[in-house]
């Protein structure tokens, strides 16, 4: 929709306004540019102002707790807007409704479970390791050598495995891993409960050949042939396979997980795109 609007500014006529829409796009891209330069590179600290650090400069909790970068980010301020959104995209463009549930779920997660699995349960001994961060690390907490576990042909050596130990995550890095599998499978039971209704009876209009708005609308434009989509499909598919067959030992994905995987893009392409309609939320 962003977009949209942006070339509809640019290419519609003017009606009156004193100033151009173009040339309103153009101050403002000036303005914005001329002022991230500033955190983003002459005065980078203006990304995280963690005054909490600032307060209690050898206190360690307090850095977990008050560092916007690797920390918890209480009381962190921020005159960088790539920083405000970092995790909402842009708030700027996103429905309400939608900041304020990304916003209550980044509040529980930061604020609630990851302090409760770190100071309070221990979970996967987490103190051992950073509050947040997303490296790997050996079960003393140091950096896990990644190099040192993989051979020439960029497989897992099992042996060098065994021999360094198991790789750990920081907390927050492994309970985010955890949601996100479960926003994933959340994403099918969420439109099956609030939108499955809706798109059966859009499933039984379209077969008795009803018309919605949008298919009225898309009517002023030519229709692109089928067949383009279908050769696309399988021109692609079939190189894919011909690459995981003939360049396994480069590729490193069986033929069957490809297919396996289109199968799964497939089923998710429905929901995730409804979800990203009505949100705006990508992720």
């Amino acid at each position: 929709m962003q977009k949209l609007l942006v070339c509809r500014a640019l290419h519609e006529k003017d009606d009156g306004h004193r100033i151009s829409r173009a040339k309103f796009f153009f101050i403002a891209l000036v303005c914005s540019f001329s002022w991230y330069v500033i955190p983003g590179y002459f005065f980078t600290t203006l990304t995280s102002i963690s005054w909490v650090c600032w307060v209690f400069s050898k206190s360690v909790t307090a850095q977990q707790l008050g560092s916007g970068m690797k920390g918890l980010g209480i009381g962190a301020l921020t005159l960088d807007w790539s920083a405000v959104a970092s995790f909402l995209f842009s708030p700027l463009i996103s429905p309400f409704f939608a900041i304020v549930n990304v916003f209550v779920g980044y509040a529980i997660i930061v604020y609630a479970v990851t302090p409760i699995a770190y100071w309070g349960l221990d979970t996967y001994n987490a103190k051992r390791f950073p509050i947040f961060s997303s490296h790997l690390f050996t079960s003393q907490g140091q950096k896990y050598n990644i190099s040192a576990i993989v051979n020439d042909k960029f497989e897992l050596d099992f042996a060098k495995y065994r021999e360094q130990g198991r790789i750990h995550l920081s907390v927050f890095f492994s309970l985010t891993y955890g949601f996100g599998f479960a926003t994933i499978a959340s994403t099918l039971t969420h439109v099956g409960c609030f939108y499955g209704r809706e798109i059966m009876e859009r499933y039984r209009a379209s077969s008795k050949g009803k018309e919605d708005i949008h298919t009225k609308l898309m009517k002023r434009y030519k229709d692109i042939p089928s067949w383009w989509f279908s050769a696309l499909l399988v021109g692609s598919l079939a190189a894919s396979l011909a690459l995981c067959i003939f360049l396994n030992d480069q590729i490193q994905m069986p033929w069957w997980g490809l297919l396996f995987a289109g199968v799964l893009a497939f089923e998710f392409t429905l929901p995730i795109s409804i979800i990203t309609a009505t949100t705006n939320q990508v992720n």
